[in-house]
């Protein structure tokens, strides 16, 4: 049935929860686990799932991602098959940037329209997760519905954070309430034994919507709303078969700095949550690179990406992600270094020595603890971050201090020395 279904994979607004790694790039360019973005998990699980035609839609610092998707998802010249870009346009019908997710969805129309398909998916691209939407999809058609919405079920803790649905006993929703504070405990629904012993009784939804085409169209183009979980859903639950669609894998929403650093680091677990080693991997874009070169360091429940020349003394529960260079008497702990986008040359190597610039990558006997390092920083010789007491929150030119987590700004060069 995948061959009747078209994606459309929503790439967020500005982004300012992620802040400072949107600065420059979208939510969906992000970097992780050391080589792939985060676009490249919503793709993913369409291919696996044999869905093949798939729309991105951005507005906000695209330039990283626009390159990203062209380098990367190349199919057969006879292949029906495409990832492609959708920016905010100016249109005869449309001046204005997209106002919210149903509203993108709206302003994309006249992009599908040329296509061939019965259903569209519709997912986020700020996920962390691994779904066969072939189940998702053959429910949807088994149960004749017109919209379809993923639910993972969570605990009461979790309930103000989430869109939370009521379902009956066929899984048809019946009532949505959005991000409750407190009286909620009538919202329970039906799940299974093993989501009750978790105390996970609660349907929020994941953000992934299927819909029939015709509905969509009905609905974006013959109203004004603007989004999808507050107003298209709600307003759908009345006249229209809206279906759950339960899942109980891993899942997280990480779109802020906390989740995004959990989440990175939750992947050096000895079993971890999300599996990159599933045969179902995440495909990204295929670089030539050199094998990683580790010479007398530690490596404690890490993940090292490829192409790195590392010289460290310790590397404990951290990711450290392409080209990165570290060098001797180093120790990196709690970590996520997102690497560089290419090497230095030998003549910028003597260069930067002989003005005092710091290499990029980080230098000897650095002491560095719980940050996020963003791509081609220069961290020079004897820096230490975030060894001390939690730091307050605060942004500085070269660092954004969040939740006790330094995040070292892309290109940020840090003089030989430096405390933070």
């Amino acid at each position: 049935m995948t061959s009747k279904v078209i994606s459309i994979v929503l790439g967020g607004g500005q982004g300012s929860r992620l802040a400072p790694l949107t600065e420059t790039r979208s939510k969906p360019a992000v970097p992780i686990a050391g080589k792939y973005r985060l676009v490249d998990i919503p793709i993913s699980n369409c291919l696996h799932s044999g869905i093949d035609r798939i729309y991105v839609l951005t507005q906000f610092n695209s330039a990283s991602l626009n390159k990203h998707i062209k380098n990367t998802y190349h199919f057969s010249t006879f292949s029906t098959a495409f990832v492609d870009i959708l920016a905010a346009e100016q249109t005869p019908k449309s001046s204005g940037w997209y106002q919210g997710t149903a509203d993108a969805v709206r302003q994309s129309l006249h992009h599908l329209a040329v296509h061939e398909f019965d259903y569209v998916l519709i997912l986020s691209g700020d996920q962390l997760y691994q779904m066969n939407f072939d189940e998702m999809i053959n429910q949807h058609i088994e149960k004749n519905a017109e919209i379809s919405i993923a639910t993972i079920p969570v605990d009461a803790d979790d309930v103000p954070g989430f869109g939370i649905l009521k379902t009956n006993s066929d899984n048809l929703i019946t009532s949505f309430i959005e991000k409750p504070k407190s009286g909620f405990e009538s919202w329970a629904s039906e799940v299974s034994d093993e989501m009750k012993e978790q105390g996970r009784v609660y349907l929020a939804s994941m953000g992934i919507y299927l819909f029939n085409r015709k509905l969509l169209y009905d609905l974006l183009e013959t109203t004004d709303v603007t989004d999808f979980g507050k107003e298209i859903i709600p307003q759908s639950l009345s006249g229209h078969k809206v279906l759950s669609y339960q899942y109980e894998g891993y899942w997280t929403d990480i779109g802020t700095i906390p989740s995004f650093f959990e989440a990175n680091l939750g992947l050096t677990d000895n079993i971890p949550k999300f599996n990159l080693f599933d045969k179902n991997h995440i495909f990204t874009r295929a670089r030539m690179l050199p094998p990683t070169k580790i010479s007398a360091t530690m490596v404690e429940q890490s993940i090292i990406a490829d192409g790195c020349i590392i010289n460290a003394t310790l590397i404990k529960h951290s990711l450290i992600g392409i080209r990165t260079r570290i060098g001797v008497d180093t120790t990196i702990e709690n970590c996520y270094v997102m690497g560089s986008d290419s090497y230095q040359t030998l003549e910028q190597l003597a260069d930067a020595k002989e003005k005092g610039i710091p290499f990029m990558g980080i230098g000897d006997g650095c002491k560095i603890k719980n940050a996020l390092i963003d791509k081609n920083t220069c961290i020079g010789d004897n820096v230490c971050i975030n060894c001390g007491d939690k730091l307050p929150d605060g942004d500085f030119p070269t660092h954004t201090v969040t939740d006790g987590i330094v995040i070292i700004k892309k290109r940020a060069v840090i003089p030989a020395g430096t405390v933070i």
